[in-house]
């Protein structure tokens, strides 16, 4: 899976190549990642978090989801722009299939117990960008504060 990816990432993509469940995967992992690194602080914790929101979501084994992991690592180094990712996102998941995946970046997001300025304006950017609403945003953000209310 690992050189599929990396071939897969390493050759881009056209506006109108079809996109496959491995560029998709790709694609919310990079999104999950980057939310995670937008406090400057993507420990390990995280990137478990994000390995077992992976893993639920697409049904992927430990080490489908490990590859994935350091592919999406990889492509969120010297991330500039989040768009692509997005548009991959927006193009291939139902509208509640967007709804759950803004409410795994917030599970991300709010994982440290605190929402900084940077990832908040991650979240409203990739909300609009795969056509979630703000409303549906905020819900998926309620949502992901009681779960996190009712495990402590």
């Amino acid at each position: 899976m690992l050189d599929r990816l990396k071939s897969m990432f390493s050759a881009g993509g056209t506006a109108d190549s079809k996109h496959g469940p491995d560029e998709l995967q790709l694609a919310a992992a990079a999104l999950l990642v980057e939310a995670a690194r937008m406090d400057d602080d993507y420990n390990d914790g995280e990137r478990v978090l994000i390995g077992r929101l992976l893993r639920d979501r697409f049904e992927l084994d430990n080490a489908d989801t490990e590859a994935l992991l350091v592919a999406a690592d990889a492509a969120t180094e010297d991330l500039v722009e989040v768009y692509g990712f997005a548009r991959r996102v927006k193009d291939a998941f139902t509208p509640g299939e967007r709804i759950r995946m803004i409410e795994m970046l917030w599970e991300v997001v709010c994982a440290d117990g605190q929402i900084h300025d940077h990832e908040a304006n991650l979240l409203r950017r990739v909300a609009g960008l795969i056509y979630v609403s703000d409303r549906e945003s905020g819900d998926a953000r309620k949502r992901v504060l009681e779960r996190q209310d009712e495990a402590s």
